[in-house]
C-alpha cells in the first residue's frame, strides 16, 4: 500500500483525505436518490408521455414514444445529477462519482434520442462517448486539459487551426443539427397534416416548404456554429449558378413544376390519371416526378415537367364520378323493352355502381348484325378500374338474357340466290362419248 501511494504522490496524484472520503460517500447518497427519482420518472410518466407523443406526432416519431419511459428516466437523472453537480464547489474527489453517473446518464439520453430518430448507430454510439468524456471531465477539474491536447494535434490551413478538437466539434454540431432536422420535421409535418383549413393539395405543398425552410435554417446555423466565413463560397456559388444554367435545367425545371403543381392543385395525390400510355392514380407528388400506380402494381414515376408541358387527362379534377359507357347489342327479333329493362337492372345490381346518378340504357344504332345499346353507369372509384366495372355488368346481362330467352347477334353472312340462268342441257355425241 505504501509502494502505491509512494507512487501517485511522485506523479502529483493526492490520495483522498477523511474530508474527500465523506464528500464522496455525499455524492454517492446524492447520486443514487438521482438515479432512483429517475427510474420513478420513467415508470410513471414514460407511458403517459408516449402515450401524449403517439397521438400528437403520430406515426412521424413512432422511433421516439418507444422510447420515451427510456428518455424520462435518463433525463431527468441527468437533470437532477446536474442540478447537484452545480449546487456545491465539489472537490475532484466528490465530483467523481456524479460526474460519471451524470455523463453515463446524459450519454444513455442521448443514444435514446438520437436512435429514436433514426439516426445510425455510429453516430449516436460517437456523440454518447463525446458528451461522457466531456461531463466527466466537467465534474472532476473542467475540459482545459482535454481541448488543449486535441487543439495541440492539427496544423494550420491559412487563418484557420485544423485539428481533432475542431474536427470533433464539427462533427457534434453537425450530429445535433441533424437530429434537431429530423425531429423538426416530424413534428411540422405531422402539425401542417392536422389542420383542418387547408386541403391535401395545400398540407403537402406547406409540408414541403416548411422542410426545405428547416434545413436552409440548420445549414445557416451550423456555418455559424462552425464559425465558417460565407464569403469563402462566392467562387462555388457562381459555378453552382452555371452548373444549374447548363447541366441542372432539367431537375431545376422539374422542381418549378412540382411546386407550381402543388400550388395550383391540378393534380392531387389520390387523383386518377392518364398521362400518355400511364394510366392510375396519384401515389406522390415530389420534388422531382410524379408517383403513378397503375391497375397493375406498377408505379410509373412522371417528370414533373412532363405535366406542366403534355395533356393530361384528369377523371377526378373537380368530381370524383366517372360515367363508364358499356356497349351491348341484340338480335332484332327480340323484344326491345324487355331488354332496355334487363340492361338497367344488371347496372343496378353491380355494387359499384352509383344509384345517383342513375345508370341509364341509350339505343345508338340499328346496326348490320343488330340493334345498338350503350348502358351508361356511374362510379365514384376510378381508382379501383374501370374494365373490372364492365366485366361484371355484362356477366350479369349475359345470364339474365339467357334466362329471357333474348339474343345476342353475332356477325354472319346469308347468300340469296332468286333465279338460275335457264341454259339447255348439251346432248352427249355416241360416236365419241363427248357432248356435241
Amino acid at each position: 500500500m505504501s509502494f502505491a501511494s509512494d507512487w501517485l504522490t511522485e506523479n502529483g496524484i493526492a490520495l483522498p483525505g477523511r474530508f474527500d472520503l465523506l464528500e464522496m460517500a455525499v455524492a454517492g447518497a446524492l447520486v443514487l436518490v438521482s438515479l432512483l427519482l429517475g427510474l420513478a420518472a420513467g415508470r410513471v410518466l414514460g407511458p403517459r408521455a408516449a402515450t401524449w407523443w403517439k397521438a400528437r406526432v403520430a406515426n412521424h416519431g413512432e422511433g421516439l414514444w418507444r422510447r420515451m419511459s427510456a428518455i424520462l428516466r435518463h433525463g431527468s437523472a441527468a437533470l437532477l445529477l446536474s442540478i447537484v453537480l452545480v449546487a456545491h464547489d465539489w472537490t475532484g474527489w466528490g465530483g467523481l462519482p456524479i460526474g460519471i453517473a451524470l455523463g453515463a446518464a446524459a450519454a444513455a439520453l442521448a443514444h435514446a434520442v438520437l436512435r429514436g430518430l433514426g439516426m445510425p448507430r455510429w453516430a449516436t454510439w460517437t456523440f454518447a462517448t463525446i458528451l461522457f468524456v466531456a461531463l466527466l471531465s466537467r465534474a472532476v477539474g473542467g475540459l482545459g486539459p482535454i481541448t488543449d491536447t486535441l487543439d495541440a494535434v492539427g496544423f494550420n490551413v491559412g487563418r484557420r487551426r485544423l485539428s481533432l478538437l475542431a474536427l470533433i466539434y464539427i462533427l457534434v454540431i453537425a450530429i445535433v443539427i441533424f437530429a434537431g432536422v429530423r425531429l423538426a420535421n416530424r413534428v411540422v409535418t405531422h402539425t401542417i397534416g392536422q389542420a383542418r383549413s387547408l386541403d391535401a393539395t395545400q398540407k403537402l405543398l406547406a409540408q414541403k416548404l416548411a422542410s426545405i425552410g428547416i434545413v436552409v435554417a440548420a445549414f445557416f446555423f451550423g456555418i455559424d456554429f462552425a464559425g465558417i466565413d460565407l464569403t469563402a463560397f462566392a467562387f462555388f456559388s457562381g459555378a453552382m449558378g452555371l452548373a444549374v444554367g447548363f447541366g441542372l435545367q432539367k431537375t431545376v425545371g422539374n422542381l418549378i413544376a412540382g411546386i407550381i403543381l402543388l400550388m395550383d392543385r391540378s393534380i392531387k395525390p389520390g387523383d386518377v390519371i392518364v398521362v400518355g400510355d400511364s394510366f392510375g392514380w396519384v401515389n406522390k407528388i415530389g420534388v422531382r416526378a410524379v408517383s403513378v400506380v397503375t391497375r397493375d402494381g406498377k408505379e410509373h414515376l412522371i417528370p414533373n415537367e412532363n405535366l406542366m408541358t403534355q395533356e393530361v387527362e384528369n377523371w377526378s379534377f373537380t368530381d370524383r364520378n366517372v360515367r363508364v359507357r358499356i356497349p351491348v347489342s341484340v338480335a332484332y327479333s327480340c323484344d326491345l323493352k324487355l331488354a332496355q329493362s334487363l340492361m338497367m337492372k344488371a347496372a343496378t345490381d353491380s355494387p359499384r355502381v352509383l344509384t345517383s346518378p342513375k345508370p341509364n340504357v341509350w339505343l345508338t344504332a340499328f346496326g348490320n348484325d343488330g340493334v345498338e345499346h350503350e348502358i351508361l353507369a356511374w362510379i365514384s372509384d376510378p381508382e379501383s378500374g374501370v374494365g373490372n366495372v364492365r366485366s361484371d355488368v355484362l356477366n350479369r346481362l349475359w345470364v339474365l338474357f339467357k334466362d329471357a330467352g333474348i339474343e345476342i347477334p353475332f356477325a354472319q353472312r346469308d347468300v340469296y340466290v332468286r333465279t338460275w340462268p335457264k341454259q339447255p342441257l348439251a346432248t352427249a355425241d355416241p360416236t365419241t362419248d363427248r357432248p356435241g
